[in-house]
């Protein structure tokens, strides 16, 4: 048996031990087979959820907001422009009244540098669990659904699976290293062989690299890293190409010091690796039942083809999406 997870903060699975999450994810399920069943799952009547929101979200922002719903509670929708945030109230102060006033705070800001920190001094002062919708190092809610897609549709017993997380070109904004990064933390620890791909010019932070290979070697699982795309696809069972900014290319304060100099640097480096893409020829590389992941929006024709994309035999980037509530439901229902 596990001690009972209410009031424990959700910032990095990371801090989660194997039990605990286990405990998610067979709540997840649970929650999901009642979805599906329309049967209710009045889990928090009454309770209220503080959302802040520092960036646009579709996935994180509806599932979470759905879930509390589905749970029998209230999910308040605030971004900075609607709080005293934009008049520079502390993190602290935040904490302390909205804590006062309902069950749990969950948040996003993914400002590099500077979301992790925001969120974590937000929980060292909330009598409330404190959740992060993703900041600029972690993004926990995304880690769990994706397992759980792949225990989904590979099975429960991950051992040796072969999964590739891949920098693929995308030409929209600077997108966090939140997502491969709690990728490489989470799945290593569950027996999964991870490798990684990536330029030269986008690495992954140091300091998550180094842990990463400590949970790999505590949970049996592996990893590895090549600057090559073809190489990192043969033999994956599982391929999830995915845009990230250059962020772990620099010092973090040297980052903030040298910001726009540090954006001109990663878009003249972006514009070198077009070819990075999730197309049929590299898909063959694969193992022949690949499947596809991805957080999603995914950058159509430049991150991932469409024909991959929207081939229902390869890609389960939708079950990965759906997903997102389920978790986020029992996340919720377990800790608030």
């Amino acid at each position: 048996m596990i001690p009972s997870l209410k009031n424990k903060h959700f910032l990095t699975d990371d801090d989660w031990t194997i039990a605990e999450l286990d405990t998610v994810f067979e709540t997840a399920f649970q929650l999901k087979s009642s979805f599906y069943a329309e049967e209710p799952t009045i889990y928090l009547p009454h309770k209220t959820l503080f959302m802040i929101f520092f960036e646009q979200s579709t996935r994180t922002r509806n599932s979470v907001e759905a879930g509390m719903t589905q749970l029998g509670g209230h999910a308040h929708d605030l971004t900075a422009d609607k709080m005293q945030i934009s008049h520079g109230e502390a993190p602290k102060d935040t904490a302390i009244i909205l804590s006062r006033m309902g069950h749990g705070i969950a948040c996003r800001n993914c400002f590099y540098g500077i979301g992790k920190k925001y969120i974590d001094e937000m929980a060292k002062y909330s009598s409330k669990p404190v959740m992060s919708l993703q900041d600029d190092v972690y993004h926990p809610f995304q880690g769990i659904a994706d397992l759980m897609t792949i225990f989904e549709h590979l099975g429960r017993n991950t051992k040796g699976l072969k999964v590739t997380v891949s920098w693929a070109y995308a030409d929209t904004h600077s997108k966090p290293l939140s997502v491969p990064q709690t990728q490489i933390l989470l799945f290593p620890r569950y027996g999964i062989d991870v490798t990684v791909a990536n330029p030269k010019e986008f690495p992954l932070s140091k300091n998550i690299i180094e842990k990463a290979k400590l949970n790999a070697q505590a949970g049996g699982g592996s990893i590895r890293f090549t600057n090559n795309m073809d190489e990192a696809f043969e033999g994956a069972q599982i391929v999830i190409p995915k845009n990230w900014g250059g962020f772990g290319y620099y010092d973090v304060d040297y980052y903030l010091q040298n910001e726009s100099e540090c954006k001109k640097e990663m878009k003249n480096n972006l514009e070198k690796y077009k070819s990075w893409i999730c197309d049929e020829k590299r898909i063959k590389l694969a193992d022949k039942n690949v499947k596809l992941m991805h957080a999603l929006p995914a950058d159509r024709g430049h991150e991932v083809t469409d024909e991959i994309l929207d081939n229902e035999n390869i890609s389960i980037v939708f079950d990965e999406a759906e997903n997102r509530l389920h978790t986020a439901k029992a996340v919720m229902a377990l800790t608030m």
